[in-house]
């Protein structure tokens, strides 16, 4: 029973201390309070490792969470993705996934 104390003191200091981080969303508008976007997002990812069996090394592992991302931002963008592949393919120098804000 007092681990249980010691844990549940433990964690309530950590939501004090961590307070503002918690509710950062209240104050900012912009910023969700979920991270459902996020776990769609990753989905694919997760999905097509399973499918596939993973990667068998580190270089395949990084270009395919570079693929995947570009995928993921085109569609989050609303750009089309073979689009991008085919510009990326003709002028890559003219490529950018960083949104314009305006």
């Amino acid at each position: 029973m007092p681990k249980v104390g010691y844990s549940a003191g433990k964690f309530l200091k950590s939501l004090k201390e961590k307070s503002a981080q918690w509710w950062y969303f209240l104050a900012h508008p912009h910023v969700l309070p979920d991270h459902n976007r996020a776990e769609r997002n990753l989905r694919l990812a997760v999905t097509k490792r399973k499918v596939c069996g993973g990667s068998r090394s580190m270089a395949g592992l990084d270009n395919a969470a570079a693929l995947l991302t570009v995928i993921q931002t085109c569609k989050a963008q609303g750009r089309y993705v073979f689009d991008f592949f085919c510009q990326a393919l003709i002028d890559p120098s003219s490529l950018s996934l960083i949104p314009i804000l305006t």
